[in-house]
């Protein structure tokens, strides 16, 4: 048990690719990887672009939802900092609370496994 009163499920040790890295369809093996469509890869795409990100905060007596509006500084797996460009202060935000984001313009999206 841990301290909020629920059992951790146990976890299947699988060996695991290189984050966010899966070869091809149909590739045989040794064929380079190509990287997977996750939210964090297309924040990263889109570095430097302006962005509105709606998030929700469960349990939050203040304020349950929350806008943030900023330049797509970084992203990783689990996190995005947006700077907000007028004042220069940075937000790091947890995708946890990601509800949906949208761009002033095009978003820059590579699909995995599109051939161009």
């Amino acid at each position: 048990m841990n301290p909020y009163g629920y059992m951790a499920m146990p976890v299947q040790q699988v060996p695991a690719p290189s984050p966010g890295l899966v070869p091809g369809p149909g590739a045989p093996p040794g064929q380079p990887v190509v990287e997977e469509s996750y939210i964090e890869n297309i924040f990263r795409l889109n570095r430097g672009k302006m962005v509105t990100v709606y998030t929700t905060f469960e349990n939050n007596k203040e304020w349950n939802a929350k806008v943030f509006r900023g330049r797509i500084e970084a992203a990783g797996r689990d996190h995005l900092i947006l700077s907000e460009p007028s004042t220069g202060r940075r937000y790091l935000i947890p995708l946890l609370y990601l509800d949906y984001a949208t761009f002033d313009g095009e978003i820059a999206y590579e699909y995995p496994f599109h051939t161009r």
